[in-house]
């Protein structure tokens, strides 16, 4: 079986504290083959500080397989990268950047069947000109397809609760304005296509969340409801999709509700991540939809503050690497 792919993330935070911790353990843990896209001599300081014993050897996609059980393999991207746990170096910025490129280059091609991405620092990247917002909007402009850029659709997952933020990294007062007919019947698409592809679910049951308390309470308290996700919702019933809603978001995810539904269509990002962030703090899992490829990346940041350490939890990792296993393996 083919490898997954997994980018190395920012070398200052505990991305790649984690992902050879899991290498460490992969025997006792029982991972898939994976190679790693990024600086092989960075990769075997870091284990050096962490106290590990791993050797790191550069290798191809196509050797990786055979190279996994003795060493971790990966592909070498050259450049300047220290070892300096909590202290991005803008330096590293390119090789952190070619290490994403790369990764999704070998996925498309087929050499991988799925991509891990570690965390990034944003800030970091922007010292040598990255244009894009978030790692999400990166990885759909490496994904256009036939002159089309594919809409990315971020879904965090932990078992049975799947949620979907409709408008991500905004601020509050804006999310009314960013809310449309169209942007929620495309959403709808998306997860509805990728419930099915992805996570083999026949006929995928989506929950959709009012914007407003009560859901508007029949226009007493905001119009969005009836003017914008009501319609937006019979569009998507017309073409054949369970979306059913609005639903308060205040009693939506009550266990007992949620479990009903195979994912959640939430209005903005708070109301999506806390859900998922309560029941599942370490172990959630951030899904991209609607790429060409598959992608999963842990549910946490950089933490600058454990880099280095070995302390950083490996439960997030885990999950997302045991998630791009399952959906490019069982048959949907």
């Amino acid at each position: 079986m083919k490898p997954l792919a997994i980018s190395m993330g920012e070398p200052a935070g505990i991305g790649p504290d984690i992902l050879l911790s899991l290498f460490a353990q992969r025997q006792a843990l029982g991972l898939p083959a994976f190679v790693v896209f990024g600086h092989a001599g960075f990769l075997a300081e870091r284990a050096r500080r962490l106290g590990l014993d791993i050797e790191v050897l550069a290798t191809s996609p196509a050797d990786a397989g055979e190279v996994f059980s003795r060493a971790l393999p990966v592909v070498d991207i050259a450049g300047v990268v220290p070892d300096q746990p909590g202290q991005a170096y803008p330096g590293s910025a390119r090789v952190v950047i070619a290490a994403i490129e790369e990764a999704v280059a070998s996925v498309r091609a087929g050499e991988c069947r799925a991509l891990v991405t570690a965390p990034i620092h944003k800030g970091a990247l922007y010292h040598v000109g990255f244009a894009h917002p978030g790692h999400t909007e990166f990885l759909a402009a490496l994904c256009v397809e036939n002159g089309k850029e594919p809409l990315p659709v971020m879904m965090l997952a932990h078992e049975e609760l799947r949620t979907v933020p409709l408008t991500i990294h905004v601020p509050i007062k804006d999310v009314p304005e960013l809310i449309s007919e169209e942007l929620i019947v495309e959403t709808l698409r998306v997860m509805a296509r990728d419930l099915k592809s992805r996570f083999g679910i026949a006929a995928p049951r989506i929950a959709v969340a009012g914007l407003n308390p009560h859901a508007g309470e029949g226009g007493a308290i905001g119009r969005e409801e009836i003017e914008i996700i009501i319609p937006a919702l019979e569009k998507a019933r017309a073409e054949g999709i369970a979306a059913i809603g609005p639903l308060p978001g205040d009693t939506l995810f009550f266990p007992r509700h949620w479990r009903q539904y195979d994912a959640v269509l939430a209005m903005y990002h708070d109301q999506a991540l806390i859900p998922i962030k309560t029941v599942a703090f370490d172990a959630g899992v951030n899904v991209t939809l609607g790429l060409p490829i598959v992608r999963t990346s842990p549910d946490h940041g950089t933490a600058f503050d454990l880099a280095g350490t070995g302390k950083a939890s490996t439960s997030s990792f885990l999950a997302a690497i045991a998630m791009a296993d399952k959906m490019t393996t069982e048959p949907s």
